[in-house]
């Protein structure tokens, strides 16, 4: 693949950075991104189009250096690079790792992924750009382009962030028209890319990563013949309609060439529908009543800490946090059974966490805390485990998995240490105390 730049070409950026492009790890509508070799180690350098290199692009690139914005969440620009011919530039970033893969695999069935991860994506998803609009930056082009996600473990990586403005700059793009907010798409007068129109857009791809298909992409779609500039116009912005608006289904879903998001959707807990419902109908036409960052962030972590496995086909399902009853498998229609619920206290402010103890159930350091201030399901951060005692089988307890001791009381009053690498047999009505958080376990 021949680009903008030959293989060998040395430049040095602004930091002082000497850099030699090895070759090109792919294109995209702005310009050409290429690996290179630093003394430091490769690095990705994006080069503009000559079209895109323009001076209030260059602006836009400066301020975001100028931020310095440092979240491992971002391929967040490093240093600034100048070309030898007048007016070509780019910038410095990480290369994103093999691990992290694109949405459209995803919606294309390409990769393998489970519930939980996905669940997890979205959560981080969601903390990623809440922790950018706390700096006042708008990132103004969130859609599936610009996110890659490890499908294992839910890890997300925001790329092409060269777009993030300063908040209340008129600057630069508007957004991908698909997941644009309904008010930039008509263009209406003083509507402009901010954190209230990535509110839409991250809606738009919470409902695309969890239910695999379009919210506004019904039957009005299949009837239109062309899906051109104006079609796409009315689609989402003129005449915006939820596929599963509780007040108008002209819009629903096709059952035979859109039965996907039908099954995902009936699949999903309560606590999600109200959102999702909530911004794809009083969201649409009023900017300031979209759900927030920190709506989904508690319903999402409370789904993906509900999750349970089917005892019949071993699918993971969502259910609905704190319920005593959870109906049917969405992949075998079994009954699910529902396993022992632990339920955290955190230290004032006070904070209720409720955690299903499946097979494996993992707590961690987030769920001991009031507000976290980034949730993290990794090993790096566990504090207990779910085990199944290793010569009888069906007996699970937990282990402190933490540098802490624990203090357990059961339900005849009589105390215990739980010390580091230590398992507790589990019991309906044993009281943990981590040290400031407290539990119960609860038999559902």
């Amino acid at each position: 693949m021949s680009g903008m730049l030959d293989t060998g070409t040395r430049l040095t950026a602004e930091s002082g950075v000497e850099l030699q492009v090895t070759g090109m790890l792919g294109a995209g509508g702005q310009g050409e991104v290429y690996r290179v070799r630093t003394a430091s180690g490769d690095r990705a350098l994006k080069w503009y189009y000559p079209a895109c290199a323009t001076p209030e692009q260059e602006d836009i690139v400066q301020e975001l250096l100028a931020r310095d914005f440092d979240d491992d969440r971002f391929l967040w620009p490093s240093t600034f690079v100048r070309g030898t011919h007048p007016g070509a530039f780019g910038y410095l970033m990480d290369i994103r790792p093999d691990r992290f893969k694109g949405l459209p695999a995803l919606f294309r069935r390409q990769l393998r992924t489970t519930p939980r991860a996905l669940l997890a994506a979205s959560l981080y998803m969601v903390e990623a750009y809440q922790a950018l609009h706390s700096r006042g930056i708008a990132y103004r082009d969130i859609s599936w382009g610009n996110i890659f996600f490890d499908p294992a473990t839910g890890e997300v990586l925001v790329c092409d962030n060269d777009n993030a403005v300063v908040e209340g700059d008129a600057s630069g793009i508007t957004g991908t028209m698909e997941f644009m907010a309904p008010e930039l798409v008509r263009a209406v007068p003083g509507a402009r890319p901010g954190t209230q129109t990535d509110l839409h857009s991250l809606s738009v791809l919470l409902f695309m990563l969890l239910m695999n298909h379009h919210p506004l992409k019904g039957k009005r779609e299949l009837a239109v013949h062309c899906l051109d500039e104006a079609a796409e116009k009315k689609l989402y912005g003129k005449e915006p309609l939820f596929v599963f608006d509780p007040r108008d289904s002209s819009n629903e879903p096709d059952p035979v060439e859109q039965s996907t998001v039908l099954h995902t959707w009936a699949a999903a807990p309560q606590v999600l529908k109200d959102l999702f419902t909530h911004n794809f109908t009083v969201g649409l036409h009023d900017p300031a009543a979209r759900v927030r960052e920190s709506q989904w962030r508690d319903a999402l972590r409370a789904v993906l800490d509900a999750v349970v496995d089917c005892a019949h086909c071993g699918r993971q399902n969502m259910t609905q946090p704190e319920e005593t009853t959870a109906g049917t498998c969405w992949s075998c229609g079994g009954t699910l059974v529902l396993p022992p619920r632990l339920v955290l206290t955190t230290p004032a402010p006070r904070a209720e966490r409720h955690l299903r103890l499946r097979r494996a159930a993992r707590v961690h350091a987030h769920h001991l805390v009031p507000e976290p201030t980034r949730h993290d399901y990794s090993d790096a951060t566990l504090v207990a485990e779910l085990t199944e005692h290793p010569r009888k089988p069906g007996r699970f307890g937990l282990a402190n998995r933490s540098g802490t001791a624990w203090t357990g009381t059961r339900s005849d009053g009589t105390t215990q240490q739980i010390t580091p690498g230590q398992t507790v047999p589990l019991r309906s009505g044993l009281e943990l105390d981590f040290g400031g958080a407290r539990a119960v376990v609860h038999p559902k």
